[in-house]
């Protein structure tokens, strides 16, 4: 592997690595690579803001988790556009109130807004998470901006997930390594992630993709567990295959399950929490995103993952909308349903309720067992269309687009975040993003036209924060 970190290096050389400094390659001895992948705890508890939503990641608990997109989309049209801030916040909230959204990941839902320096898009992006959600959600890297999204949760009381993400093939470079390093000390989970192309970045076979995306995971796992033992580590199966007519991620391609199938197993014999991405090729709510996010998601469910991106995203993560998100929570509902299983005891059984009713004129709509299991065994969706025909075309044939419309509507009349900021916490947010906002400007990573711009959106009733 190549570390382009001097510190890394060093640590890897002190614990038994040949370390060739010329090129900053690394190559690791078995022993102590067994010996880091048991340092990793099985099973371990992630920090909200609200208890209620804190995450336990490991062994059989699978969880979902919204996807982002860069930018919004015309829901008439179809054409990107650029998002507000109102729409980012209120987005946010939108992903905190589906029941099926457990965690809300860094870029979530957009990579920034209108009028917001892109050295500024992921302090600013966490600020508005914090603010309007109670849910777990992760932070990412760029130009060290994890030092202030550190000190901002630091702030709330919850944890992050980081990602140190590797540079395929083989290879991480200084400023995820760096942020490794802040992750670690600050005691918050570690995340890797590798994002592979097979053919492209790591070989277009799966097995042959498989290894070098396990010897980049590895080598992640191997430099945390020596940083601090016993470090918090999820490992991501962030990989697409080749499309080799166009040269682009195969987005929903039936591959990715192949891959993350072998690859979840792989993890579960390690014992490392794990986690899939599961990105459409559809640039619509359409059917084709419908199967692709479905067959994705339901057989990475099945093969053991413990965390599936589902909600909001359409074309890879090049687009969301919350519409999206709405209809992928049932998605997300009815596979949660389905490995939740068959609950089996007496009382499912209901022998003595069958000999009681017995045969025809009997039924069992007017018993008490059924009003007590049928929502415990059913699915019911929020926003498919389940009339009759006659009573669909009454009520104007409305689809589920339609209805996806109306919820996202009424969250954003009455949806209220759990708790909300105290007034300290909201003044703490807005000192951190005020020297981060010098701290870029100061940098020359913001211009004096985004400046400009940026603080106009901030002297408006767009930010009612400062």
């Amino acid at each position: 592997m190549r570390f382009e970190n001097k510190r890394a290096l060093k640590i890897f050389e002190k614990n038994g690595c040949q370390v060739d400094y010329s090129n900053n390659r690394v190559r690791f001895p078995e022993g102590l690579v067994e010996e880091c992948l048991r340092k990793c705890p099985i099973s371990f508890r992630a920090r909200a803001r609200n208890p209620k939503n804190d995450m336990i990641w490991g062994g059989n608990t699978t969880y979902f988790q919204a996807l982002a997109g860069t930018r919004s989309v015309d829901l008439n049209t179809w054409e990107p556009k650029t998002p507000t801030r109102k729409e980012y916040y209120d987005a946010v909230t939108v992903l905190n109130a589906l029941e099926n959204v457990h965690s809300i990941p860094w870029y979530t839902p957009w990579y920034g807004f209108k009028n917001v320096p892109p050295a500024m898009a992921m302090p600013e992006g966490l600020a508005a998470r914090l603010r309007n959600s109670s849910k777990f959600t992760f932070a990412s890297h760029s130009m060290g901006c994890e030092v202030f999204n550190i000190q901002m949760a630091q702030a709330v009381g919850t944890e992050l997930r980081i990602p140190m993400s590797a540079s395929p093939p083989l290879a991480y470079y200084n400023d995820a390594i760096e942020a490794g390093f802040r992750t670690i000390e600050a005691g918050f989970i570690f995340y890797i992630s590798t994002g592979d192309i097979y053919g492209g970045t790591s070989p277009v076979t799966i097995t042959g993709s498989l290894i070098s995306i396990n010897a980049e995971a590895i080598a992640g796992i191997v430099l945390a567990q020596l940083i601090k033992p016993g470090t918090r580590v999820i490992v991501s199966d962030f990989s697409f295959p080749q499309d080799m007519k166009s040269g682009s991620p195969a987005f929903g391609a039936i591959g990715i399950s192949l891959h993350q199938v072998a690859f979840n197993q792989i993890r579960r014999k390690y014992g490392i929490p794990t986690d899939s991405g599961n990105y459409p090729n559809s640039k619509k709510i359409d059917y084709q995103a419908a199967y692709e996010k479905t067959t994705l998601a339901l057989i990475a469910a099945l093969s053991g993952t413990n965390t599936i991106w589902i909600q909001g995203a359409m074309y890879g993560e090049l687009v969301f909308h919350p519409v999206q998100a709405i209809l992928d929570d049932d998605i997300a509902g009815m596979i949660g349903r389905f490995i939740k299983g068959i609950e089996v005891n007496d009382e499912t059984l209901a022998i003595d309720l069958i000999n009681e009713v017995g045969p025809i004129p009997g039924h069992y709509l007017n018993k008490a067992h059924t009003r007590k299991w049928w929502k415990k065994e059913q699915f019911v969706p929020k926003v498919a269309d389940r009339l009759t025909y006659p009573e669909w075309m009454k009520i104007g044939k409305k689809s589920c687009i339609d209805y996806a419309k109306e919820r996202m509507d009424e969250i954003l009349a009455t949806h209220k975040v759990d708790p909300p900021l105290t007034e300290s916490q909201e003044k703490e947010i807005e000192r951190i993003l005020k020297e981060a906002r010098e701290y870029y400007k100061k940098k020359g990573l913001i211009t004096d036209t985004e400046w400009k711009a940026y603080i106009q959106d901030l002297e408006s009733s767009n930010y009612p924060y400062a």
